[in-house]
């Protein structure tokens, strides 16, 4: 497992703990769900309720997964253990992806415009340097868009335990600081 890997899954851990008790627990997972889907004010009901299914699917891939126990709360270490194992966690990153990318294209076209991008990526908690930078490094067009795939595969690679200078290395704060 490449250290890069570490730092963006330590990230992204400390931002799914919504309440910050240390633990992931499934009201964490309602709470950014919400935070998000409030944020795409103006996606379809089909893709905000695709983004809350994503969300769900995560925790339930993490408690079906990790949780042996039955106490309902995850670790930081069984966390790490299962979203750095791509063959207990791909699936449910793609939807994850997917469902996040959809939700950034409320017109459809296929292209996703920095402002929501900002919108949606603040709401998950990331820092607005981080996420200027990772837009930017996705290449936008004159009109300041990315393409959904673009940011589909970003966040699939983000979660590989294997890769190493991906774009979505930008987001942990000591990528811009």
């Amino acid at each position: 497992m490449r250290a890069e890997a570490t730092q963006r899954v330590a990230l992204v851990f400390s931002l799914l703990d919504a309440n910050g008790n240390g633990v992931l627990d499934a009201g964490d997972f309602d709470l950014m769900s919400d935070r998000v889907v409030a944020a795409a004010s103006t996606s379809s009901d089909g893709a905000k309720d695709a983004m809350r299914t994503a969300f769900r699917q995560y925790w339930t891939t993490l408690a079906d997964e990790l949780d042996t126990d039955g106490d309902q709360v995850i670790s930081f270490d069984e966390y790490t253990a299962c979203v750095l194992a791509p063959e207990r966690f791909d699936a449910t990153v793609t939807a994850f992806a997917e469902a996040l990318a959809a939700l950034g294209d409320p017109d459809g076209d296929g292209l996703i415009e920095r402002p929501l991008f900002v919108d949606l990526m603040t709401a998950i908690g990331f820092r607005p340097a981080n996420i200027h930078a990772l837009f930017d490094a996705f290449g936008p067009t004159a009109e300041d868009r990315v393409a959904v795939p673009t940011w589909a595969e970003a966040i699939k690679d983000y979660y590989a335990p294997d890769k190493a200078g991906t774009t979505g290395d930008l987001l942990v704060p000591s990528a811009t600081a």
